[in-house]
């Protein structure tokens, strides 16, 4: 059997294996990280970024609940583990501050503080690969709109007082920049996303913003995800908020090969045309072992959809049912043991493992959350009907 249709099939097969307990404060979960352990192959930890502006923690393998961090004053937008240290999550906030955690303490102090500049409203954000650089994404705010990055270098040595900017780059975007993915082995590398339908790719180690542009990409609309991809991740790829995907490779920007894979005006109207049961488009995965690209679609009613990508077009590869109750918000892929956590608007964080058997005598109660506050989620268009080509 071919790599490829092993791991579809072993998608295919996910089950799930934990839910989370309910929470005191039902919340979206909007965003999902592992912890990336240095020595063995197991992740200890999950961290998740809720709606009512906490990050809450968990067991990675019992989806047992730790801790909680709610001492955010603004909307957050992720959570990432440090890859070198598993214990050590960054969260980016709209107070204009990205925060350090260390999940072992219950303290709701930070151990390191990243402050932005007055105006700076942080809807996006990443850590590199060598955990060095972190790079946060703004809002507009009048005219202007940044990437502003840091040395994340000496976390302990100065917790007390906010750690200033190395810099911005401003001059690449129109508009807020929602995404920001940095290279999966390339330090200086990065790639954001923004509602004026660009995706620009960076390479930090240039002297100034010019120069560090490598490409830009046009999506033609705004952009709600990207992400690296092909085997040597030269490939990146985004969605958009009208559940658009772009495919680009940049290893052909030095050629006479066109650099677009492939573009989708409406994936829903390329996959699952036939019934109308792709509603939104969640986000994307790059499987190593498979070399494939793979997309995590639903519906409002809490079904996973997984598509497989070619050049040639989408295709579905299996649907997930029977977790959620609501839209998913989430997911985190573990290469490690092919699982999938994902967390929706139902307040539930699966995990999902191929052919796996969930043990509980609870049986999931049906609830779709109505949140209390302002959230910073996406608006899915609620229409499936074709979009104006």
């Amino acid at each position: 059997m071919a790599a490829v249709e092993k791991v579809e099939e072993q998608l295919a097969s996910l089950r799930i294996a934990k839910r989370s307990a309910p929470s005191e404060e039902p919340a979206y979960l909007l965003d999902i990280d592992l912890s990336r352990p240095a020595q063995s192959e197991n992740s200890r930890f999950v961290a998740v970024s809720c709606s009512n502006k906490s990050i809450r923690v968990y067991n990675r393998e019992t989806l047992h609940f730790l801790r909680e961090y709610s001492s955010h004053p603004g909307i957050l937008s992720g959570v990432r583990f440090a890859r070198a240290c598993d214990n050590t999550v960054f969260s980016a906030c709209s107070d204009g501050t990205v925060k350090c955690w260390d999940v072992r303490s219950a303290t709701q102090k930070p151990v390191q503080v990243f402050s932005g500049y007055p105006s700076n409203v942080f809807i996006s954000f990443d850590v590199n690969c060598s955990d060095l650089i972190i790079c946060a994404g703004t809002e507009k705010v009048e005219q202007d709109t940044f990437l502003v990055f840091w040395d994340a270098r000496g976390l302990t040595d100065c917790a007390s007082s906010a750690k200033e900017p190395l810099g911005v780059y401003s001059e690449s975007h129109n508009d807020d920049i929602t995404k920001i993915c940095f290279h999966p082995v390339e330090p200086n590398l990065v790639v954001s996303g923004s509602t004026d339908g660009l995706v620009n790719v960076f390479d930090i180690n240039k002297d100034n913003e010019d120069d560090a542009l490598i490409s830009t990409c046009n999506s033609d609309s705004s952009v709600s995800f990207i992400g690296w991809s092909g085997r040597d991740y030269k490939q990146v790829y985004c969605l958009t908020h009208d559940e658009g995907f772009c495919w680009w490779d940049t290893a052909q920007l030095d050629t006479e090969e066109p650099i677009t894979l492939l573009r989708v005006l409406d994936v829903r109207d390329s996959v699952c045309a036939e019934n109308r049961s792709l509603h939104y488009m969640v986000g994307g995965l790059y499987h190593e072992k498979a070399e494939k690209l793979f997309l995590i679609g639903g519906t409002s009613t809490g079904n996973i959809h997984l598509i497989s990508c070619g050049t040639e077009g989408l295709s579905l590869v299996g649907t997930l049912g029977g977790g959620h109750s609501a839209t998913v918000r989430s997911f985190c892929w573990n290469l490690a043991d092919e699982s999938l956590l994902t967390g929706g608007e139902d307040a539930q964080l699966l995990l999902w493992k191929p052919r796996a058997v969930e043990r509980s005598l609870t049986k999931k109660a049906s609830l779709k959350i109505a949140s209390s506050v302002q959230k910073r989620v996406r608006v899915h268009n609620s229409s499936l009907k074709s979009r104006k080509k």
